[in-house]
């Protein structure tokens, strides 16, 4: 299978590694006119030498922004093998090409390489694809042209993938909605929104805005570009790669029919993606609203409503975004939810694994980037008391990683008393028999390892961090 034409270079990918592909699907995935695979409607065939918008995409100041994009990203190479630190030279040699090829609609752009990450709840995955890093260049390209024209049609109620909106925005716009009064959430989620989206719906609703079938055709060229799975070929027929850069924007353009349809309806909602809540004054209220809405997701965009983790809380109650919901004074705050809590606190044991081989001073950095990280995100949160404990909890074990280091009584005695630890106490210290754990909480480790000296090391606290974003 032939990723570029037979004379782009290096770029080949081998019959070999498909033979689970019946040559037959592959024969007639290469022939299909690709207006017919779109739609019969003619309707979105239109004038290609009036319409400029697959020009604009493939302008050279447009594709060097895309490729400065995708090599600032990194990330791993799709079914090819191609990594982004040998973009540039492929590009240069085969970049107009390909341009000619996409201008032609010849271009097939390869299938992504399927990648399984865990979910919070045990024993599911979320699919990734991984394209190569030439489409992603391409599928960049795309989404910083159409960006600006879907950005007039979207949602104020719509805050994930947009620039200049993010999490915190969302959280806000749910704080006003309760402070109004819509203290009863319908808090929707869509089974598996990527892997079942209806791309006929998808183009249809595409087409109402993109007036260049050369772009339609582009794009539905990368939804059925297919996905390598343990090295067997799949078709995707139903649904959208998730990991491309294409894709939110694709999910966000999707979406925004639903994002009318409850604007029409008068309803106070806040979705980030596919995370949508729903915002009523009553239960009852709440209820009739999940009765209405869920037809027209499932029978006008083809979604499916996950029943068993679609309902109606209080908002007390919700889980949103990493964040849950307090009243205090009446008035709406946030605090951090508890299985974000215990995900943080499995993040920090990784980290401080005994047995990792990391040094010190790695370690420290390590530490440093996930909690300035984690504190930036959940900076909105009254969490002063839960760092607190954090910070002790991560101080133990610190102790415990040095404690095990030293091993030996001799150097054990040595250290502490190059930490200010008396002579007498740093012996009796340092030839306790007891574990690593219950030794890193004795009180003459305390003393060495204070405050002053973890920061002198370079760890960091929670709480030191907090302090400088808080809010409250």
């Amino acid at each position: 299978m032939n990723v570029t034409k037979d004379g782009c270079k290096d770029r080949q990918l081998h019959i070999e590694d498909y033979l689970q592909m019946a040559s037959a699907e592959q024969k007639e995935y290469a022939e299909v006119s690709a207006h017919q695979r779109i739609t019969e409607n003619n309707d979105i065939i239109t004038d290609f030498q009036t319409d400029k918008l697959m020009e604009r995409i493939l302008s050279n100041d447009n594709l060097n922004q895309a490729f400065k994009k995708v090599k600032s990203n990194k990330g791993a190479g799709g079914v090819d093998g191609m990594n982004v630190d040998e973009l540039l030279s492929f590009l240069k040699d085969n970049g107009k090409q390909l341009k000619q090829q996409i201008m032609d609609g010849k271009y097939k752009p390869n299938p992504v390489r399927r990648v399984e990450i865990p979910k919070e709840t045990k024993g599911e995955f979320r699919k990734l694809g991984v394209p190569t890093v030439v489409d992603r260049v391409f599928q960049q390209a795309i989404t910083q042209v159409l960006t600006p024209i879907y950005e007039k049609q979207f949602s104020e109620n719509s805050y994930g993938f947009r620039p200049c909106r993010g999490a915190h925005d969302a959280l806000k716009q749910c704080q006003t909605n309760v402070n109004d009064g819509y203290v009863y959430v319908v808090d929707m989620d869509l089974e598996k929104f990527f892997d079942t989206v209806c791309q006929s719906k998808l183009i249809e609703v595409l087409s109402r805005t993109i007036k260049d079938g050369r772009v339609i055709s582009l794009i539905h060229k990368y939804l059925n570009a297919g996905v390598i799975s343990k090295g067997i070929f799949e078709k995707t027929e139903v649904g959208m790669p998730q990991g491309g850069p294409l894709s939110p924007l694709l999910s966000n353009i999707m979406l925004n029919e639903l994002d009318k349809e409850l604007t029409c309806r008068r309803h106070r909602f806040v979705r980030y993606a596919d995370d949508c809540m729903i915002f009523c004054k009553s239960r009852k209220s709440a209820e009739r609203t999940l009765k209405n809405v869920t037809p027209f997701i499932e029978g006008k965009l083809f979604l499916k409503v996950n029943r068993e983790k679609t309902c109606v809380s209080h908002i007390s109650k919700v889980k949103y975004l990493g964040y849950s919901f307090y009243n205090y004074r009446g008035k709406c705050r946030f605090r951090v939810h508890p299985k974000s809590v215990t995900k943080m606190k499995n993040k920090i044991r990784e980290l401080t694994n005994r047995s990792n081989g990391w040094g010190n001073e790695y370690r420290a950095l390590k530490l440093t980037q996930f909690i300035r990280g984690w504190v930036h995100y959940f900076g909105m949160a009254d969490m002063k008391a839960l760092l607190a404990k954090t910070d002790e909890w991560l101080r133990h074990k610190i102790r415990a990683i040095y404690w095990k280091q030293w091993k030996k009584a001799r150097t054990k005695f040595k250290e502490l008393k190059k930490l200010g630890v008396d002579k007498e106490k740093a012996w009796i210290c340092a030839n306790m028999r007891n574990g690593n754990w219950y030794c890193s909480g004795y009180f003459i480790l305390q003393t060495a390892f204070n405050n002053k000296k973890l920061r002198e090391l370079g760890y960091p606290t929670f709480t030191e961090f907090y302090l400088k974003i808080c809010e409250n």
